[in-house]
């Protein structure tokens, strides 16, 4: 209980640095060269870079800190899975925002920024943390990563084992037969023929 405390508390530390990040980003990003005055769709181009960096350093973060006792199986899956949780997440703050927009009929400023900064930011912070912890940066798939990687390397100690036995029989059998065939003896191929007539004449002689 204590080490899934901390782990939230982490993700929690982890995520306002990527909230800041997105908001700094995003406001930059709007009052500079995507500005509407500049670009008719940048403020929409900003929060999709801001929010990408987000989850970028989110990601790193959790990684590296939040979730650093488990092992790594892989940072591609790792980073494509993320990216999946938190658009996920994100979904879940857009779908607050229309439903209390839209449903409810709640349309000011603060009704909006209570729907998605609020109860949406809330429940898709859950959403992100117990899909991490059991999914992206589950400790059951870091145990089943070592066991393959034990495996492997007990079937490739195996082959070299074998392929030296092998060898050490190669070159014993090699020895062997060297040692069985008589030394000095005129192999098959060197034996010349005697004709029925030089034999007779050499018992005559």
């Amino acid at each position: 209980m204590r080490k899934l405390l901390g782990q939230f508390l982490r993700f929690g530390v982890v995520g306002l640095g990527g909230l800041v990040i997105d908001v700094a980003v995003f406001n930059l990003l709007r009052l500079t060269i995507l500005s509407p005055d500049v670009l008719h769709e940048g403020p929409v181009i900003a929060k999709v870079i801001s929010t990408t960096l987000a989850i970028g350093a989110n990601w790193i973060g959790n990684r590296r800190w939040t979730f650093a006792t488990t092992g790594r199986t892989g940072a591609t899956r790792e980073g494509v899975e993320f990216a999946i949780v938190s658009v996920a997440g994100m979904g879940i703050g857009l779908l607050c925002l229309w439903v209390s927009h839209y449903v409810l009929g709640f349309t000011s400023l603060l009704a909006d920024n209570i729907a998605t900064n609020v109860v949406g930011l809330g429940l898709g912070a859950i959403f992100r943390f117990a899909l991490y912890r059991w999914w992206v940066f589950s400790p059951s798939r870091s145990v089943l990563a070592a066991e393959q990687a034990a495996a492997q390397s007990a079937r490739a100690a195996s082959h070299a084992a074998q392929g030296a036995v092998d060898a050490a029989a190669d070159a014993a059998l090699g020895t062997t037969e060297r040692a069985v065939r008589p030394a000095g003896l005129t192999p098959l191929h060197r034996v010349q023929a005697v004709s029925p007539i030089e034999d007779r004449a050499h018992r005559n002689d």
